[in-house]
């Protein structure tokens, strides 16, 4: 099965974790929530407290088939944490799925990896990401995924599912849930 690595920072945008990781645990996915804490609990801009999987120094050199970033306050966690971009650099290197939702799209900017590229996010961000596809909900450019926020977790979620195992797994998922 596919695996994924989910990076948690304090103040993630719950939605934006939630929704797609269940689509992708319901459709097979092996999914890996990590902490950028060393310890597991990671609370979110809502004040829900996640018990993650891993701590993100327990990931070692590991690569995953699909890391996803997830948006909301906690971005700027992501973005102040050398870690992350190193993560997200060693993915990108070996052409794994790259996701990023909400405000998140800025890290694989300040990786590099969105000049040229069709992308979407918050309109938070417009400023530090000029070229934002603001009327597309999701957008595919080779393996980097996008999406602009909350509102638009589940179409993400189901986009994910697509990429990373078949459009008729997205299907099928959908219909379980009616979407």
């Amino acid at each position: 099965m596919p695996t994924v690595l989910v990076l948690l920072a304090e103040g993630f945008e719950e939605i934006e974790v939630f929704t797609p990781v269940d689509l992708l645990r319901r459709a097979g996915a092996e999914v890996t929530i990590a902490s950028l804490a060393d310890h597991r609990h990671v609370t979110g801009r809502n004040g829900i407290t996640v018990h993650a999987d891993a701590a993100l120094s327990e990931i070692g050199e590991h690569l995953f088939d699909l890391l996803f970033l997830p948006g909301g306050p906690g971005v700027k966690n992501l973005r102040a944490d050398p870690r992350v971009g190193f993560v997200v650099g060693r993915h990108a290197a070996a052409g794994k799925w790259l996701a990023a939702i909400c405000a998140a799209p800025t890290v694989l900017n300040a990786a590099g990896l969105l000049d040229g590229r069709r992308y979407t996010a918050h309109f938070s961000v417009a400023g530090e990401l000029p070229a934002i596809l603001a009327g597309q909900r999701v957008v595919a450019d080779g393996n980097i995924l996008t999406s602009r926020g909350a509102g638009t977790a589940l179409d993400f979620g189901l986009l994910l599912v697509e990429k990373l195992l078949s459009a008729d797994k997205a299907s099928e998922v959908g219909r379980s849930i009616c979407a």
